[in-house]
């Protein structure tokens, strides 16, 4: 009687078991490019930085080597120009010069407004004459002459002249005032007093700004 023949069922078994390690080893090359890949990627991001990093010391020498330093040798070997450099004290001088003729400019007008023709008296009231106190003659007035040293006599004599100013006004009644001409014949009295007092013809006119009788 012949001898059974051994099962043949493992073989089948063993195949299926070495199907999945082929597939693994066929997923294998393949994954391996994609890493590759992504590792590339990743390296390629830091390329501009790491460029500029790298470069910028190279632009900054550049810079200083071929337009910065050009130019400073440049102005340091600019001829100096002697009528320039002549011409900045010549140009304080004249402006310390101008300083002082505007201070003596300034001097000389104050000598001549000391020395002006005209003399003004401001706001002078008096009571009227003959009204027991209840009229009164509010006025303003200039004093005018060819003599160029008026104003300093009138100075001169302020508190004087004041006091000749007021009699004269105050001398004055309102029947005075009212006649016509009156502002003339104040006029002549005032510019004889003044003259009177002076001791020689200064005043030759008076001009009212202000003349006010209440």
């Amino acid at each position: 009687m012949a001898a059974p023949k051994p099962d043949s069922a493992p073989a089948p078994a063993a195949a299926a078991k070495e199907a999945p390690a082929a597939a693994a080893a066929k997923e294998a090359p393949a994954a391996a490019p994609e890493a590759a890949k992504s590792g590339g990627k990743g390296i390629m991001a830091f390329v501009p930085l790491i460029a500029v990093v790298i470069l910028a010391p190279a632009i900054s020498w550049a810079v200083g080597q071929f337009v910065l330093l050009p130019q400073l040798k440049k102005e340091l070997a600019a001829p100096i120009d002697p009528h320039a450099a002549a011409a900045a004290p010549a140009a304080e001088a004249s402006a310390e010069g101008s300083g002082e003729e505007g201070k003596e400019g300034k001097g000389k007008k104050g000598e001549a407004n000391a020395g002006s023709n005209t003399y003004e008296f401001t706001n002078i009231v008096v009571n009227l004459s003959g009204t027991m106190g209840t009229r009164y003659l509010k006025t303003t007035f200039i004093v005018t002459g060819t003599d160029k040293t008026l104003r300093g006599q009138f100075e001169a004599k302020k508190a004087q002249l004041l006091d000749v100013t007021l009699n004269v006004l105050s001398s004055l009644s309102l029947t005075d005032l009212e006649e016509a001409g009156a502002k003339n014949l104040i006029r002549e009295k005032l510019i004889g007093a003044y003259n009177q007092s002076l001791g020689k013809k200064v005043a030759e006119q008076v001009y009212f700004s202000d003349f006010v009788v209440q």
